[in-house]
């Protein structure tokens, strides 16, 4: 073989010299100053693999000059000064009551940390006073890991939390352990001088109360717990879209899957915001992997969601289902907000490409994010929001979607959603192809996706709108006996918005044979904070102030109760829903049922004219009037526990509402 080219290998046939086994040896011919032509880049600039490894990731970019901010951690300091004082703040928050200071905080994690900086103790201010002045606790750093990406918390799941897995669309499938939904039961609240006259306690009310001592010993040992980790995830975040009324949060947890799902759920704050961030005004210590002790005074169980409004902190022990913290933090806001003269409200909300707004109210199985979801309407919200002299805002930065029998037909936005950065719970995958099983409910059938809102293409950022022109209260009536839709007057729609009825049906939960009225006041019992009426009355308030009508639509039955009518169908309610955000069926001829007195429509456009008035849809009339009787008692009897309560400021609100009811 003969070279070809300058400073090109050769092996010559003839009086080639032999190298081992009777190869030929390989001769280079060099030409002066010409080397081997060689295309790879150039040598890495590390002399170590760890070094390597360090060149991979570079330090994020400084994010914004310090002037022109006045919050507390950027005028004047240098970085160093600022993430001191920030990580001086969080110490204080994880401060112990029986010592009189924080623990040694730093950032990073602690597997890849090499020597770790002091910070010095932050005092805790309490009228407790300290019995323990040094602890193992006290000698020992504990790592913080402060708003991490959730590339980063995807990392720390994966490594540290078993049961945490990426799926074929890249969300990532958690577990939440034994507690796969809410604990209502194990749920309190302190009883102070400062809940003591604005909180609704006793008959219906959610709220079930403990003592200040109590809380502090339950606050005590989830705060112990965490300062005994070697790291801790924070979230410092924001509720309400509003920026004029925003809540500043900070979620203290054990785990990487509770700091993704509240990064989803709360408002992202930008580099600018997170500088300035300073002190919360409310805090959660998610010590939800470590049990209360069942022996404390109040707990029955070793679950505890402890709320102390006056403090303005948040206790979770013994479950890890992340939604007691999304669910949690809005009952905080059904409490600051209207001190603060803003309603705050369970339901959805979208917009027009006019700017007419829309609230959708309705408890679970009604079709309130069905609905609410439309691609030719702008979504400011699934779930929470505020309406203030400003307008409506949501109060969350994501989304909470049920995913029990999720398809792409049925729900595309959600299906999309489900991508990186989604946190997945407790649903079922194969074990191969990581492809989800929606349908699988060996784990639970509350198999849930949380995901950041602007995940939904048609979601409206900043998620805030104008004043609403439609309330539309939606009910799956499975007795089949109220209209598809009825226009309500203000004191029907206060009287219906106070019931917050629906009704369950076989198959919704176990045992259940024949309909069944469910009511929950304001269409979110479990998380409002002061008595029903409040709200009702600012809604009133806000409804007469801004022109905004109200109206009743049945998403269930027609023709028969549940077992022998049909469901209405889900195109004739989306007829009605788009007649209602047109002005159309404002426009129309009503007349009045009977019991109920409902103002019904006596056509929309896409709808047949029979279904609009149930009694014509029944060809059993007797047991029409029978069901129509039986449902309107219902109602008078939930409605017992809230004629005493006066609404407005004299009582003749309160006595419309009381006759907008069945009357029979």
């Amino acid at each position: 073989m003969a070279a070809t080219g300058k400073g090109r290998v050769s092996i010559s046939d003839s009086g080639a010299r032999t190298g081992r086994n009777g190869l030929p040896t390989i001769q280079t011919q060099k030409k002066t100053n010409e080397v081997c032509h060689d295309d790879s880049s150039a040598p890495v600039k590390a002399q170590t693999i760890d070094e390597l490894h360090s060149l991979q990731k570079k330090k994020s970019a400084p994010t914004t000059p310090n002037i022109g901010f006045q919050g507390p951690f950027t005028t004047g300091l240098s970085e160093e000064e600022r993430s001191k004082q920030q990580l001086q703040s969080i110490s204080a928050s994880l401060a112990s009551l029986t010592r009189e200071t924080g623990p040694n905080v730093v950032k990073g994690d602690p597997t890849k940390q090499s020597e770790t900086p002091r910070v010095a103790h932050v005092s805790q201010q309490s009228h407790f006073t300290p019995t323990i002045s040094v602890s193992d606790s006290s000698l020992k750093f504990t790592h913080v890991l402060y708003n991490l990406s959730p590339a980063e918390l995807y990392e720390q799941a994966i490594k540290y939390e078993k049961g945490s897995f990426i799926t074929s669309s890249g969300a990532l499938a958690t577990l939440s352990g034994a507690k796969t939904g809410r604990s209502p039961k194990d749920k309190r609240v302190v009883r102070d001088y400062t809940t003591e006259d604005d909180l609704w306690w006793g008959k219906g009310s959610p709220n079930i109360e403990m003592d200040e001592q109590t809380f502090m010993v339950n606050r005590e040992r989830a705060v112990d717990y965490l300062n005994s980790l070697d790291k801790v995830f924070v979230n410092d975040q924001f509720l309400n879209w509003d920026p004029e009324n925003r809540i500043k949060v900070r979620i203290v947890s054990a785990r990487a899957y509770h700091s993704l799902f509240m990064h989803n759920m709360c408002i992202r704050p930008t580099a600018e915001e997170l500088e300035s961030f300073g002190t919360p005004d409310f805090t959660i210590y998610n010590a939800g992997q470590f049990p209360c002790n069942r022996y404390t005074h109040y707990m029955t169980s070793s679950t505890s969601i402890d709320l102390h409004l006056g403090r303005r902190e948040m206790v979770i022990l013994g479950t890890q289902y992340a939604g007691e913290m999304k669910k949690g933090l809005f009952g905080v806001m059904h409490y600051l907000m209207p001190k603060r003269q803003i309603l705050s409200l369970h339901s959805g909300c979208n917009m027009g490409k006019d700017g007419d707004v829309a609230l959708f109210f309705g408890l679970s199985g009604t079709g309130k994010t069905t609905l609410s979801t439309d691609h030719n309407r702008y979504l400011i919200g699934d779930d929470e929001h505020c309406w203030s002299s400003n307008g409506v805002s949501n109060i969350e930065g994501g989304c909470y979607a049920k995913c029990i029998d999720l398809s792409r037909e049925k729900e595309p936005d959600i299906w999309n959603a489900i991508k990186f950065g989604t946190v997945l719970e407790n649903v079922v995958f194969d074990e191969h192809t990581r492809e989800v099983d929606f349908s699988d409910k060996s784990v639970t059938e509350n198999t849930r996706a949380a995901y950041p809102i602007e995940y939904i293409p048609n979601a409206k950022i900043p998620c805030v709108a104008t004043h609403p022109k439609n309330i539309i209260l939606l009910a799956c009536d499975a007795f089949g006996v109220l209209p598809p839709v009825s226009k309500l007057s203000l004191a029907q729609t206060m009287y219906h918005f106070i019931s917050g009825y629906t009704a369950l049906v076989a198959g919704t939960e176990e045992g259940i044979k024949e309909p069944q009225a469910t009511f929950s006041a304001c269409f979110g019992a479990a998380f409002i904070m002061l008595h029903p009426t409040k709200y009702a009355a600012m809604l009133a308030t806000k409804m007469q102030e801004h022109g905004a009508t109200g109206w009743l639509v049945n998403t269930g039955w027609s023709g028969g109760r549940y077992g022998s009518g049909n469901r209405i169908k889900l195109a004739y309610t989306r007829k009605i829903i788009d007649a209602i955000h047109s002005g159309n069926l404002l426009k129309g001829n009503y007349k009045k049922t009977e019991v109920f007195g409902l103002e019904i429509p006596t056509e929309v456009e896409g709808v047949p004219s029979e279904i609009l008035e149930p009694i014509n849809t029944w060809s059993d009339k007797k047991a029409y009037k029978e069901t129509l009787l039986k449902l309107g008692g219902m109602f008078k009897n939930n409605f017992e526990v809230f004629v005493a309560h006066k609404i407005g400021k004299d009582d003749k609100l309160t006595d419309e509402i009381l006759a907008a009811g069945p009357i029979f």
